[in-house]
């Protein structure tokens, strides 16, 4: 049983064999139906248990669909029908309870102290579906869509962020550690990386680039990144913060400062953030990127079971 919760804490060998196998399922699930079982049904009759704190559509639909495709079940709570959330149950019995009933939790929560807890209490894998500070699954998910269509590994490409420093921008430094991939940030003044996660990367040899301007950021770069600049449940002066990022919008003039054949990538739902040209565009691959969580979350699925070939 292995847990899947933050990418830097994941060997980079065991999440190339992810992005592998991932490729592998995808490459044999051509003219399948959406529920049909790969033919291997490497975890029949386990069943995924899913729940959610915050609002979810894509990480939702592909975990419950990648389960199904690897002919598990799948199960999903919602936290205010709970004992949980009306103070009558401690996380540590809820641990028991789902390593009793499931097979795999998978949580988008609103507390890191949470899955730390679950963590230390579950007996069956946990997977961060999506936390405040990091969204390993969404971007190892990037990951193997920008290999897929770059058709090199990410190592030799040039990556770029252009917005708020976020959990998913978190996760994509770890990656860049990982996955040994430069990264460009770019951002306004006050709103950079978290100082111990950069502290964190440089010394494992990551390569990672501050800018506080948006076109600099993106020049020559290879894939450019953005996401909302007001999160979900973001506790700010959105007026304010909205404002900030005005200069921090990805146009069709901030790509031109990219490689001709750049792409652009957004984990959605989208805002302000980018212009309805590029989202819209032929650079913008947005829509095959959301679909390949499917692919990858089946093989972090068989990551945390130990059936990874």
């Amino acid at each position: 049983m292995k847990h899947f919760i933050n990418i830097k804490d994941i060997p980079s060998k065991d999440l190339k064999k992810i992005i592998l196998d991932a490729k592998r399922r995808k490459t044999k699930r051509k003219n399948f139906n959406t529920l049909d079982s790969d033919k291997d049904s490497p975890l029949k009759g386990k069943l995924l248990i899913q729940m959610f704190e915050k609002s979810s559509l894509r990480t939702r639909l592909s975990f419950y669909i990648a389960i199904k495709q690897l002919n598990g079940g799948a199960l999903t709570l919602r936290s205010d029908e709970l004992h949980l959330s009306k103070g009558g149950e401690s996380l540590s019995d809820m641990a028991k309870i789902i390593s009793t009933f499931g097979n795999a939790f998978m949580l988008r929560t609103d507390s890191e102290q949470k899955l730390e807890v679950l963590k230390k209490h579950m007996t069956i894998p946990l997977i961060n579906g999506l936390s405040p500070k990091s969204h390993p699954t969404q971007v190892l998910s990037d990951v193997f869509t920008i290999e897929e269509i770059k058709k090199k590994p990410i190592s030799k490409l040039q990556i770029c962020w252009i917005g708020d420093s976020n959990n998913v921008l978190n996760s994509l430094i770890e990656a860049s550690v990982k996955f040994s991939f430069n990264l460009n940030v770019g951002c306004p003044k006050k709103y950079e990386p978290n100082k111990n996660l950069l502290s964190w990367a440089k010394k494992n040899k990551g390569n990672i680039k501050i800018f506080y301007d948006s076109k600099k950021a993106a020049k020559g770069s290879d894939v450019i990144f953005t996401d909302k600049v007001i999160s979900m449940n973001d506790e700010v002066n959105k007026v304010k913060k909205i404002k900030d990022f005005k200069n921090f919008k990805v146009t069709p003039e901030v790509m031109k400062y990219a490689k001709k054949d750049a792409i652009f990538l957004h984990c959605l739902p989208r805002g302000s953030e980018v212009s309805n040209s590029v989202f819209l565009g032929k650079q913008s691959k947005v829509f095959e990127q959301a679909l390949n969580r499917i692919y990858v979350q089946k093989s972090i699925l068989l990551y945390c079971f130990k059936k990874l070939r």
